[in-house]
């Protein structure tokens, strides 16, 4: 199967990542279907969807039968079985834990064609681990978006040793359709490149801040006044989800078994406490809903 002749995509998990990866496919010409088992949440991604590309339209960025055509062209559903049956290419992106994935994997590969592609958007999880839930190791890799995907210009695309050449090709050229930058990785290691970097800042401000050297305020002030980054990593973690961070240190230790890699006690009792961000109103700051 070659890039060019994808034409149906779906996208597994319609949170602050799958709706916006779904939009993309449509926008990009494919026929896209986004599933969750909580229809709550399917409801809420088409509302968040409409809102920010009706803003896009106001800005001049698509028009008005741009926008039209797109939705034309994505659905939500519940059931997987009608999202997946009919797929070329299936991108993953579910909770940031690796039994949840394995078991949405084995399920995918009895419900998708043969043909299709399983890729996970997973932000620290290789797609080997994923890959012997299913019986084509060769057509999954990892396809890693940036939040929030409407705006960010970059997938990391890694491929595993049992990743196929055309498995990787297909990703890639889809990246291009969807009008995404693709940087492929053609080694696996936990995190990637981007959050192995973006973490070991991260491990750093909140060691500086649980040490009492200075609030979380003034890091993120220093990280945006003197290096120049365009927001401070505590914000950044409000901003993608404070869940998101404590599941991929999680993830992490259960690799290594090194407790400097375990979830930092100021990042666990936010989980604990609920407060996980902007999508709880409360995170390292308080947020007002518009």
């Amino acid at each position: 199967m070659q890039g060019n002749s994808l034409q149906n995509v779906c996208v597994v998990g319609a949170g602050s990542m799958g709706h916006q990866i779904g939009m993309l496919c449509a926008l990009g010409g494919c026929e896209t279907v986004i599933q969750d088992v909580n229809e709550t949440s399917l409801g809420k991604a088409k509302e968040s969807l409409a809102y920010q590309i009706d803003k896009w339209v106001q800005k001049g960025k698509i028009t008005e039968a741009e926008k039209v055509a797109a939705f034309s062209r994505l659905a939500f559903t519940t059931s997987l079985k009608e999202a997946a049956s009919n797929a070329d290419f299936v991108i993953e992106a579910v909770v940031e834990k690796l039994d949840v994935k394995r078991s949405v994997f084995a399920e995918l590969d009895e419900i998708a064609p043969k043909h299709a592609v399983l890729a996970t958007n997973s932000s620290t999880i290789v797609s080997s681990l994923l890959a012997d839930a299913t019986s084509r190791p060769e057509k999954v890799c990892n396809m890693h978006f940036f939040f929030p995907p409407l705006i960010m210009d970059c997938v990391e695309v890694v491929r595993s040793e049992q990743t196929s050449e055309e498995t990787v090709q297909v990703t890639m050229e889809l990246c291009e359709k969807i009008n995404r930058t693709a940087v492929l990785l053609n080694k696996e290691i936990s995190g990637f490149v981007a959050n192995r970097i973006l973490g070991a800042l991260s491990k750093e401000a909140v060691k500086l801040y649980e040490e009492g050297y200075a609030s979380f305020q003034d890091i993120d002030l220093i990280t945006t006044k003197a290096l120049k980054h365009p927001i401070g990593p505590f914000a950044l973690m409000d901003l993608s989800g404070i869940d998101v961070a404590y599941y991929v240190n999680q993830q992490r230790y259960a690799e290594t078994g090194d407790p400097e890699d375990k979830p930092a006690k100021c990042i666990e009792d936010k989980v604990k406490a609920g407060t996980l961000g902007r999508k709880t109103g409360q995170g390292w700051y308080t947020y007002e809903k518009a």
